[in-house]
């Protein structure tokens, strides 16, 4: 396939007309709550599960090289457990339980799309709850039976992850919200409004998650199952996914087909039946088939490959922020609760500007500006300023030698966070899309960012073992390597062709 994208492809209309003016659209609201259940749950997860198994190990330590230390049955001080040995093995551990968990992802992804396909989204939705709630049971567990349950006991954790888990829950609603409006800048927005309210929950998650574990360790875990809870019924609220008989031009067709397969194949047609389980092609074969249209997909499309590229190295970038808490709990021998009320304060940047300063400027842009294809440029340059911008603050957090200097730091860090506001963006833009690969494209994004961070969470356990060992300058040793990659992830945008 020729590169399609070497001209100046015209822009969608800004103003569809239907021709059912009153036809109200899906509201964003649900999906929104969901977002917000399900990420405050992970992040209170995140932060308290590095002490469950910084105390475990910590207590293992002390049993072998300083037995007294038990004897009185108190509790082993935080700050004790900052020591090398230590450290070393919670990078490990949590490395291999991030690993484990995008490795169990990637390979369901395909078949729950078909799942996706034949009972719809909600499906795939519900399914993606079981592991989290069961995540936090099982720090539970093994956190409070330490007689009885090994500390290792606790990777067996994200294998439940085999029902789906961020790869599959961020395809799925980045899919949704692209559903959600057929108006080019609206939709910009969205993506805007849906990135700012992960970092507003990134902001809210540690600060809560830092006083809930200072109240009681275990408090956390139990909200966060709670909340997973409170997100079955939230699910039923979004819109139908599912695809049925409608007439043509009923808006509930156009989330049908956009919020289809995540993988799977086209629709038919408005107004058609698709199923893929109604046909005679076995369930190796349906894999195999997906599988080689997500080849065509890709293969032929120059922009899209560049886009990808960039897309794995970003994410691969931004596996070090896995390792914040570790870092700052271990430069500043701080406690994980302290370490939490800093990422707050580095999410409260996010916030601000996703939610006012981003879609403040698309908005304004696209109402000042009339050149052709200045939305695309648009989202570009949002693009490459954003990558420049984490760059410096990256290797800022890697020579922070006090407080005030990584404060500075990770506030340059988040002024970054506005990337993938512009880079989803311009997947759906003219420069990329096709009239008929839009979903897919998106699933595609989703699986190249997971295997990003496949490659980086190993990566970066292992530089950040390494920076222990070598101590004082060298713990910024995954926030060197990380400010190299995004350095390489520009100079891949800066070949997209206009």
């Amino acid at each position: 396939m020729a590169d399609i994208h070497s001209g100046s492809p015209p822009l969608p209309s800004r103003s569809p007309s239907p021709r059912h003016p009153r036809m109200k659209q899906p509201s964003l609201w649900p999906l929104l709550a969901l977002l917000i259940l399900v990420n405050l749950a992970r992040s209170l997860y995140d932060l308290p599960l590095n002490r469950v198994i910084e105390m475990r190990l910590c207590r293992e330590h002390y049993a072998r090289s300083d037995p007294t230390a038990l004897e009185s049955g108190a509790a082993i001080p935080e700050k004790l457990c900052k020591i090398d040995e230590v450290q070393k093995q919670l990078a490990w551990m949590q490395g291999i339980m991030e690993t484990t968990l995008i490795v169990s992802d990637l390979v369901v992804t395909v078949p729950l799309s078909f799942i996706a396909e034949r009972f719809g989204i909600k499906m795939v939705l519900w399914l993606n709850l079981i592991p989290r709630i069961f995540m936090s049971c099982w720090a539970l567990v093994v956190g409070n039976y330490y007689h009885i349950i090994p500390t290792k006991a606790i990777l067996a954790g994200p294998f439940l992850s085999i029902l789906g888990s961020e790869c599959v829950f961020a395809s799925t609603v980045f899919t949704l919200t692209s559903a959600l409006t057929q108006e080019y800048v609206q939709r910009a927005s969205y993506f805007s409004y849906i990135s700012s309210l992960s970092y507003v929950v990134n902001f809210v998650g540690p600060t809560l998650a830092s006083f809930s574990m200072s109240q009681n360790l275990w408090l956390p875990f139990w909200i966060s199952v709670s909340l997973l809870l409170f997100a079955v019924p939230t699910i039923t609220l979004l819109p139908e996914t599912r695809r049925r008989r409608l007439p043509e031009q009923d808006f509930g067709t156009a989330v049908a087909h956009e919020a289809g397969p995540l993988l799977g194949g086209s629709s038919p047609g408005p107004g058609k039946y698709y199923n893929a389980f109604e046909t005679s092609v076995g369930g190796l074969q349906a894999v195999s088939q997906a599988a080689r249209k997500l080849v065509r997909l890709v293969s032929g499309r120059r922009n899209f490959q560049v886009l990808l590229v960039s897309f794995f190295l970003t994410a691969l970038a931004s596996s070090d922020t896995k390792l914040l808490v570790q870092y700052i709990s271990k430069r500043y021998e701080w406690t994980f609760a302290e370490a939490g009320y800093m990422l707050s304060a580095k999410a409260l940047v996010n916030v601000a500007l996703l939610t006012v300063v981003v879609p403040r400027i698309i908005r304004t842009s696209m109402s000042t500006k009339t050149v052709h294809g200045s939305e695309i440029r648009l989202f570009y340059l949002g693009a490459q300023l954003s990558i420049a911008i984490s760059v410096i603050g990256v290797i800022c957090v890697a020579v922070s030698f006090e407080f005030w200097m990584l404060l500075a730091a990770l506030i340059i860090y988040a002024l970054g966070s506005a990337l993938p506001v512009f880079t989803m963006s311009l997947v759906k833009s003219p420069l990329i899309a096709l009239g008929d690969s839009d979903v897919q494209d998106f699933s595609i994004v989703m699986l190249t960012k997971a295997l990003g961070a496949l490659v980086g969470a190993p990566l970066m356990a292992t530089l950040w073992v390494q920076g222990i060992k070598i101590g004082g300058a060298g713990l910024g040793l995954p926030y060197f390597v990380s400010g190299s990659i995004y350095l390489a992830a520009a100079l891949v945008v800066a070949r997209l062709r206009f």
